[in-house]
């Protein structure tokens, strides 16, 4: 297998979904109005360093709670429908085209929550997603990250068990290759064959410079 791996915010596309999702959904009277700010301001925390990212995962999720599955499951079909077609760069899906046409295995591999990622993935043609999963109770969200958030090392246990369930491990791939904006990202970067820092936040870059990665600034150079 030839795996080429994706981050989804500031990568595939030049925003923070999860804020994008929430704005929507207030936009419809589905969540109370200021959710949305709220969570810019947790993600305001978030980089200060005043807020770990269970504490911005509970500040996104928060909306969730209590609510059924089949009713989040119409939220993701209408904002794919309204909402995507015109924010999805064309670049991203000229970059994963291009993937694919080399015969590789394509994978979004984000932090965001699945509730979010999923329509994002389904839009770019992503049939594998790797995400923080938002944790059910039966038929309904509790609100919370279940198990291990998709960050930092985490992505790279969370490949690792992706790959351990199609019998596969990191030693096995032919190539693999991963793209990312963020620091944050240094673990799963630093484990495959080819990291591209797309992009890169400050840390990232003086990183993927130190080291001779590829810098893309906009991902038609990817």
């Amino acid at each position: 297998m030839r795996l080429a791996l994706f981050d989804l915010d500031h990568t595939l596309v030049p925003f923070d979904s999860t804020l994008v999702w929430l704005r929507h959904l207030a936009g419809h009277g589905e969540i109370d109005a200021g959710r949305d700010d709220a969570y810019l301001d947790c993600c305001r925390q978030y980089v200060a360093g005043v807020m770990d990212v269970g504490g911005l995962h509970a500040c996104a999720l928060a909306p969730l709670g209590q609510r059924r599955v089949d009713e989040i499951a119409g939220w993701q079909a209408r904002f794919e429908a309204e909402v995507l077609p015109a924010a999805l760069p064309p670049a991203a899906r000229s970059l994963i085209a291009r993937h694919r046409e080399r015969g590789d295995v394509c994978c979004l591999v984000t932090n965001t929550s699945d509730v979010v990622a999923a329509p994002f993935a389904r839009a770019l043609g992503l049939s594998e997603l790797i995400a923080s999963r938002a944790q059910r109770a039966g038929e309904q969200f509790t609100g919370a990250i279940d198990g291990e958030p998709c960050h930092g090392f985490g992505k790279v246990r969370h490949v690792g068990a992706w790959l351990a369930r199609r019998g596969l491990d990191w030693r096995a791939l032919a190539w693999s290759g991963f793209y990312s904006d963020s620091i944050s990202d240094l673990p799963l970067l630093s484990y495959v064959a080819e990291p591209v820092a797309v992009r890169p936040d400050e840390g990232l870059r003086a990183h993927a410079l130190a080291e001779g990665w590829r810098i893309a600034e906009t991902l038609q150079d990817a």
